[in-house]
């Protein structure tokens, strides 16, 4: 087992990792973790918050991902106090909205998933009066937050209150999201730390805030829990939620470090236990449609996902939804005593979507990687289904793939992980998920056949251009380190002047290996725009969220000297250029940015803040 070393700071701090699932969120196993005390020489053991409001005295360490507003927006409970029979009562008297699963409207609008038409049913689930996105999720996160507070200062053995008042402005937060959620996502999340009061607007608060993806925190929580892989072994970490599945794959690269390297791009599935929640009910609706116990379905539907869903193991054998009591009878229907019974074979079919998109996504990544896959691992409140560990088992031994879960409660892989991932970092090389590039025109070429059909233009400064080019910053696939660089030079020839600016950077996510022209396959680039000189934005033709990154005021002043510009008369035509690098660092979970350009032969540098423009 991984042995951590001592922290080695000076100065007594707090690292809370959040992971808000699309169920179920908090708990010291895997949602919220108040998960390190760094007590200067003390090793950090990473611990959890298990008690949260309206509990029973035992306490428990998750709560339902859940929020009731009343009419007019006012958020009126959360977590585990919407289970609450009074509050249930009152919400149904008093017309308030239930917001549940709400994580998911912030997912990306690709994505393999195991079911088109629930996932929008999904997605068209009401959100509060007058509420955003950014808005619940940053009210679900304040009460976490509020809890972590709580726990800490009366679980400490002494000084808990001291203690939370003296490290509050320097806390480390860590918030976990699905492997497919990028720069657009993370900014939103960082959006509602904001309004959340988890951190401020500050420069000097942004590096208080990390992401980490939920497949990477995974692999974390494993190595921390005995996971033992050979050199050139590969593996395949399977993260399976409540809404989302994702999976990773990682090989070991410095057996001495305990570094890993990622050695296929990682995959997120919309294919999680809610989706065999929603093949119930949809049973359910047809089942039950004109008769007595159609108002019953949405009670069912709870029951069978809280329990009849997490006892299912044998296709042969029949489950009963509990729902009502010895009055509810209907044998027509398969209702006795306030059960319904369903067929084992039933059962299956509603697991069959998510268990073919979990496959597939395996196959894929095996097939993807670097090195052998041997092994995979599977974590996750979904992982816990003995029905679908058994299907994926039977499936994958046959292909020579061997399937373990944690010997520990597989619930707690997020949030651990996520505090192990601040601490250890044992991820040395990610691998590009898309391909990044900019919207170019290349030198003509008459002996090119490509560019003998495309045609040609004349710039400005007399050039032979072919346009629509895509010149590569990064190709996807590679692997990248934390601290290695991707750049691209930009010309901006106008025969006005340099008030505004404008050009794009491209993330190619289609399936061309080496794309070269963006009117090929157009849907799949994201584009990246900017107009003005305090500007340069990147976003996407697939999904139209641009990335503005704003520039410091140093390069700001730049463009208002228009230093490096050269001028020429030309049919009485002045013509401006101005020439700069954008460098980018993927090698961290969230994209940095910087500008480079020479002056006086030296280069200089000025930081680049990512900002995303929002469709929210």
């Amino acid at each position: 087992m991984f042995k951590r070393k001592p922290f080695s700071g000076t100065q007594q701090g707090l690292v809370l990792a959040i992971d808000i699932g699309t169920t179920y969120s908090g708990c010291s196993f895997r949602y919220l973790t108040v998960n390190s005390v760094l007590d200067p020489g003390v090793v950090p053991e990473i611990k959890g918050v298990t008690s949260f409001p309206a509990q029973p005295p035992s306490g428990a360490s998750k709560i339902p991902s859940v929020l009731y507003y009343d009419s007019v927006g006012v958020l009126r409970a959360v977590g585990a106090e919407t289970l609450l029979e009074s509050i249930i009562e009152r919400a149904e008297d008093e017309q308030w909205t239930k917001v549940e699963w709400f994580k998911l409207h912030l997912r990306p609008k690709s994505g393999k998933t195991a079911a088109l038409r629930i996932h929008q049913q999904i997605l068209a689930l009401p959100l509060a009066p007058d509420k955003s996105i950014i808005q619940v999720y940053a009210d679900f996160l304040r009460y976490l937050f509020s809890c972590c507070r709580t726990f800490i200062e009366e679980r400490m053995l002494s000084g808990g209150v001291g203690f939370w008042e003296s490290v509050q402005d320097r806390i480390i937060f860590v918030l976990s999201h699905p492997n497919g959620w990028e720069g657009p996502q993370q900014n939103s999340m960082r959006r509602a730390a904001v309004l959340a009061g988890l951190i401020t607007e500050n420069p000097e608060d942004r590096d208080r805030l990390h992401f980490v993806t939920e497949g990477e925190a995974s692999l974390h929580f494993c190595i921390n829990n005995r996971l033992t892989v050979k050199k050139d072994e590969g593996i395949i970490v399977v993260d399976a939620g409540g809404g989302t599945i994702d999976l990773s794959a990682y090989s070991v690269s410095d057996p001495d470090t305990n570094t890993f390297e990622e050695i296929a791009p990682s995959e997120c599935c919309f294919s999680g236990s809610i989706f065999v929640t929603e093949e119930a009910r949809s049973y359910f609706e047809d089942k039950l449609y004109g008769t007595r116990f159609e108002e019953d379905i949405p009670r069912i539907t709870e029951c069978f996902d809280q329990t009849t869903k997490l006892q299912f193991k044998d296709s042969d054998e029949s489950y009963h939804v509990k729902f009502g009591g010895l009055r509810d009878r209907e044998p027509d229907l398969d209702i006795r005593s306030g059960q319904m019974k369903i067929a084992g074979l039933t059962m299956a079919r509603f697991f069959q979507p998510s268990i073919d998109t979990i496959s597939e996504a395996i196959v894929d990544q095996r097939r993807d990687a670097r090195k052998v896959i041997t092994t995979v691992l599977l974590v996750g409140g979904f992982a816990a289904s003995p029905w679908m560990f058994s299907k994926l088992k039977d499936t994958f031994q046959q292909l020579g793939l061997s399937i373990y879960r944690p010997d520990t409660n597989v619930n707690k892989a997020v949030s651990d992980g996520g505090v192990s991932f601040y601490l250890d970092h044992f991820v040395g090389f990610r691998m590009a998920r898309c391909s990044y590039g900019i919207h170019s025109s290349h030198i003509y070429e008459s002996w090119n056949p490509e560019h003998q059909r495309r045609g040609f233009f004349t710039s400005l400064d007399d050039r032979t251009l072919v346009k629509d080019s895509f010149s590569l910053i990064l190709k996807k696939g590679i692997q990248i380190t934390q601290a290695q660089e991707f750049r691209q030079s930009f010309q901006y020839t106008t025969s006005y002047r340099l008030r505004n600016i404008s050009e794009n950077i491209l993330a190619y996510q289609g399936i061309d290996n080496n794309p070269s022209w963006i009117d090929v396959d157009p849907g799949a680039y994201l584009k990246i725009h900017a107009n003005k000189p305090s500007l340069v934005s990147i976003s996407t033709f697939q999904r139209c969220i641009p990335l503005l990154a704003q520039l410091l005021p140093m390069f700001q002043r730049l463009l208002r000297r228009f230093l490096h510009l050269k001028t020429r008369q030309a049919s009485c035509i002045t013509i401006h250029r101005l020439n700069f690098d954008i460098v980018l660092l993927f090698g961290l979970t969230e994209l940095q940015a910087q500008i480079a350009w020479k002056e006086n032969g030296l280069e200089k540098r000025s930081p680049a803040k990512i900002v995303y423009e929002q469709e929210l």
